[in-house]
């Protein structure tokens, strides 16, 4: 007894590939497809055209802000080095003058003494002569004393080593200059050290 064949149909080869093919890419779509509600709108494509040209605006402002503060920073720091290397020309002889100044109080102590003391009234003429020409040079280059005696105290001008009691006359008076003081093109270089009338 004969067996029959079953007559088995074959398909092509590359049609059983191609047929693969598709259904893995579209497996592969429904994996890969978003649910719109997950959409990032962080991309300005994903945006409407309004909401892209809004983003776009305001990125321009806040560069435009950050250029306007650094540009008003550096003019700051320029105006900050302008006057600091102005000052510098401007007081460039303060240490000099601070160094000649003990030399004009030496002056000043010898006068007095020779006032008390007549023997030496030629001496002291040439002492006078000397003084008075190196206060000359110092007025010259912006130096000029700060009066004292008979002045009203002030802690931004006098240092007070002294204080008196005179009833006779008004508080806060000074009544001596110790040592004379000084300011250089307007700035206090040393106070006047001064003796102060204190009424209680």
């Amino acid at each position: 007894m004969t067996k029959k064949k079953k007559d088995i149909k074959e398909e092509p080869l590359e049609e059983m590939k191609t047929k693969k093919e598709k259904v893995k890419e579209e497996s592969i779509k429904e994996e890969v497809k978003p649910d719109e509600d997950d959409i990032p709108c962080d991309n300005i494509e994903d945006l409407g055209e309004d909401e892209e040209t809004l983003i776009l605006k305001n990125k321009i402002e806040n560069l435009e802000e950050k250029v306007r503060y650094h540009q008003a920073e550096l003019i700051n720091y320029r105006k900050r080095k302008d006057e600091e290397v102005s000052n510098m020309l401007k007081y460039a002889n303060q240490d000099l003058i601070m160094e000649i100044l003990p030399i004009v109080d030496n002056f000043e102590r010898a006068l007095k003494l020779s006032e008390k003391d007549e023997t030496n009234a030629k001496f002291a003429e040439g002492f006078k002569m000397l003084y008075n020409g190196l206060v000359n040079i110092l007025h010259k280059f912006g130096v000029e004393e700060i009066k004292s005696t008979g002045e009203k105290f002030d802690p931004t001008y006098h240092e007070a080593l002294l204080i008196e009691n005179d009833q006779t006359k008004e508080d806060d008076i000074i009544i001596e200059t110790l040592i004379t003081g000084y300011t250089y093109k307007g700035r206090v270089i040393r106070p006047s050290s001064v003796k102060v009338n204190k009424i209680n």
